[in-house]
């Protein structure tokens, strides 16, 4: 009875370890800690469901420290399988340091355009290491119960953005726009490169930029600055010390009526605001001008080339690229749209005013991501401080523009 009982135990021990054996746990680097319950509860059981002996484990950084946390583990070689991809330049540089594979050959690429491709390529498109997960729409939310209440109708020209504006702060119920200048990126980000397209004409002027035939103290590249320094008397008291996450309960308390945004702040107001919301796009200079979007490709995922789960890791990525992947990404976090070349029903009625847009603007991308912040000073993070600069009064908008300039032109050599 011992010895059958014995060897019980020792079969099912092997049987177990056997079975352990053959599961292989992936695990997700991210800079996107806001939606980590979305794929622990939505994302990751699809893909266990369908795929039995994979596991999948979503370990993300805080978004400030992702990069260098990223880069750390990379040179330690603890980093994770699967890396989740910041656009252009930043994951070129990590392909370029042989840190993420080359996933061209992967066959849930065919289901991406070149365009949707271009963010993840190298400069000759010869080679691709990330797949395209989603991009995010820029441009305005605001409480619709509040313009409701105070007999307002969202604005298309900057005469009417202003006027809203002025209504807003007249009235005294509510701040009229939540930004903060302390962390310097949403001045860029949800500011300058929010308006900025229509003022630079969207890709025309961001190609002129690259190729040199355009400056950064050119009318169009200044103008933006301009009008974020008349943005200064609707941001409400003491908002040079305002961070991301303050603007952010700002508004969805109900205390501010307009928030200069991006698509992916949908899901989280979804969530925390008890109100009725709208969206509306950045403003033209007069009825009737071609107006110019933000859509930039914002987010995909990569392998680490020393990923020891490669063959899993490459199983999970062609999901990635899958039309199933598409719709329950899209669904799942509104505001982030997809890149896959099946189209994808949205039911959320905030994005999907959000993506209407592509239908009467013309798409362009931010324009410091695409090689502009190769070398240094980075333009991007130059941008982040010019546009803080200029909104708290601290920098006019010609010095910021003669500033940036000043910097390209010391490394860049078709701004020399």
């Amino acid at each position: 009875m011992t010895k059958t009982f014995k060897l019980a135990l020792l079969t099912s021990t092997l049987l177990g370890g056997a079975a352990a054996a053959q599961d292989v746990t992936l695990t997700i680097e991210s800079w996107r800690n806001d939606d980590l319950t979305i794929w622990q509860d939505t994302i990751i059981p699809a893909f266990e469901a369908a795929h039995p002996g994979i596991k999948v484990v979503f370990a993300p950084s805080a978004p400030a420290e992702y990069n260098a946390v990223l880069n750390s583990k990379l040179q330690a070689g603890s980093a994770g399988d699967l890396i989740t991809c910041r656009p252009f330049d930043a994951s070129l540089e990590l392909y370029n340091q042989g840190h993420l594979a080359d996933l061209s050959d992967l066959g849930a690429m065919a289901n991406f355009s070149p365009v949707a491709k271009s963010a993840w390529q190298t400069d000759d498109g010869a080679a691709t290491f990330c797949v395209p997960m989603a991009s995010v729409i820029h441009g305005f939310i605001y409480n619709a119960d509040a313009f409701e209440q105070l007999g307002l109708t969202a604005p298309t020209t900057n005469e009417e953005f202003y006027a809203v504006l002025d209504a807003i702060k007249a009235d005294g119920s509510y701040i009229p726009m939540a930004m903060g200048t302390n962390d310097q990126w949403e001045a860029a980000t949800m500011g300058y490169n929010n308006i900025g397209p229509n003022f630079w004409k969207g890709e025309e002027g961001r190609q002129a930029l690259i190729k040199g035939e355009q400056k950064l103290t050119d009318e169009g590249w200044v103008a933006p600055f301009r009008e974020l320094a008349k943005w200064k008397d609707y941001l409400g008291d003491g908002f040079e010390a305002q961070t991301y996450p303050d603007s952010q309960n700002l508004f969805t308390l109900g205390r501010a009526a307009i928030y200069p945004a991006g698509s992916w702040e949908i899901s989280g107001f979804n969530a925390q605001a008890d109100f009725k919301m709208g969206a509306f796009p950045p403003p033209v200079a007069a009825a009737g001008d071609t107006c110019y979007i933000s859509d930039h490709t914002d987010i995909a995922i990569g392998m680490n080339a020393k990923s020891p789960n490669a063959e899993a890791a490459r199983t999970f990525l062609d999901w990635v690229g899958s039309p199933e992947f598409a719709t329950l990404y899209a669904n799942a976090l509104p505001g982030f749209f997809s890149l896959n070349s099946t189209a994808v029903e949205m039911s959320d009625p905030l994005a999907q005013e959000f993506v209407s847009w592509r239908e009467k603007c013309q798409s362009t991308i931010r324009s410091t991501y695409q090689i502009l912040s190769r070398g240094t000073p980075n333009l991007e993070n130059e941008t982040w401080n010019a546009s803080a600069n200029v909104i708290r009064g601290a920098e006019t908008p010609e010095a910021a523009a003669e500033r940036l300039q000043a910097g390209l032109a010391s490394w860049y050599e078709p701004q020399k």
